[in-house]
């Protein structure tokens, strides 16, 4: 509208925000992560305006504790969420999330064949192979004429697997994820049986994209074929078994007392139905970012418009040292700024101008 070229008004505008920048790292206030209270009143800040706000005193400790669990170091400059896995099980209420420093699987183990549900000293074996009979390819065909044809199919079957769980047993392990297989069953019920027979848990229909999260969190490696089945494949835990979700009926695996803690963290999300479910991931999630950008940068600032003022200000007055259409562009940025004030103002039913006034 004023005739300035948009290649100029970009070249001021890089300018006004480094200066920006420069004014934040100015007024911000150092902080250290070992300020618990400082990280929680920043965490808090971010959940009150979210549905879960009434649950804020417990959702706010466990996003903290979650990203400084994965931290590498004390000087780590950033953090990778996808470390930190949400099992949402609905039931019960957001108060009884929990985080927890192993793995939760959103199932149960398998009971059909009368198998364990808890192990203590768990030595885990991720299979990525199917513990069922082998199939012919698409074009073929296994005719059967008699039931004596039929009766040494079916003992050449029964070996087969037999030989696939020994290899199982044989490696140490007690406790057996299946992961999920979409060419043919990853198990049957024979499987399950001599399984649950050689005293161990399984767990069954792991999936593909949980397979990294499982073996660096347990300190497995996934086995591709029986003839691998090797004691030092196998993560360890201390304590594995079956947890009942009260309101829910639901049951979850928990894994406890892993080795390598730190790797990994794990928060089991709790809620009546669905929708307070993903309100409540989606709001935890907000809490985490706040804690990994207090990582990324340790300061903080004060909130409600009182930043964006007070650099709307001192723009104005960096503004009047430039010359030309520079000065121009950098004090319309300055004003673009105190739209935020007067916006905050606006929503909370106050008055804006009079507000925005006494902010300067």
């Amino acid at each position: 509208e004023k005739g300035i070229h948009p290649t100029a008004i970009a070249s001021a505008f890089l300018k006004a925000s480094e200066q920006a920048t420069i004014i934040l790292q100015g007024i911000s206030k150092p902080v250290n992560l070992t300020d618990r209270d400082s990280l929680l009143n920043a965490v808090e800040t971010c959940l009150s305006s979210k549905v879960v706000a009434q649950s804020t005193d417990l959702l706010a400790p466990i996003a903290v504790d979650s990203v400084l669990g994965i931290m590498e170091h004390q000087n780590a400059t950033s953090v990778d969420l996808r470390d930190i896995k949400l099992v949402q099980q609905v039931g019960g209420t957001v108060d009884d999330t929990e985080l927890v420093r192993g793995l939760v699987l959103h199932k149960g183990s398998t009971k059909t064949a009368g198998g364990p549900s808890q192990m203590k000293n768990a030595k885990i074996a991720l299979i990525q192979y199917c513990l069922s009979a082998p199939k012919t390819d698409m074009d073929n065909n296994v005719v059967v004429k008699d039931y004596a044809a039929m009766d040494r199919i079916l003992r050449e079957e029964r070996k087969y697997i037999l030989q696939q769980c020994k290899a199982i047993k044989k490696s140490g392990a007690n406790v057996v994820l299946i992961q999920k297989s979409i060419l043919r069953d990853a198990y049957n019920e024979l499987s399950l049986h001599f399984l649950a027979k050689m005293g161990i848990l399984v767990v069954t229909d792991i999936e593909r994209t949980d397979v990294d999260f499982i073996c660096r969190t347990l300190g497995c490696i996934p086995i591709a074929h029986p003839d691998q089945c090797l004691p030092d494949k196998l993560g360890h835990a201390e304590n594995v078994g079956d947890v009942v979700m009260e309101g829910g009926g639901s049951k979850v695996t928990k894994f406890t007392g892993v080795r390598n803690p730190g790797k990994t963290m794990t928060v089991l999300l709790r809620g009546s139905n669905d929708l307070v479910l993903a309100e409540a991931s989606r709001s935890l999630h907000d809490a985490q970012c706040v804690v990994r950008s207090l990582i990324k940068q340790r300061a903080l600032i004060a909130g409600g418009g009182a930043a964006e003022t007070e650099v709307a200000l001192q723009l104005q007055h960096y503004a009047e040292s430039l010359q030309g259409k520079d000065a121009h562009c950098v004090k319309a940025y300055a004003e673009a700024l105190e739209t935020l004030p007067y916006t905050l103002a606006e929503n909370a039913g106050m008055k804006p101008i009079h507000v925005v006034t006494e902010l300067r």
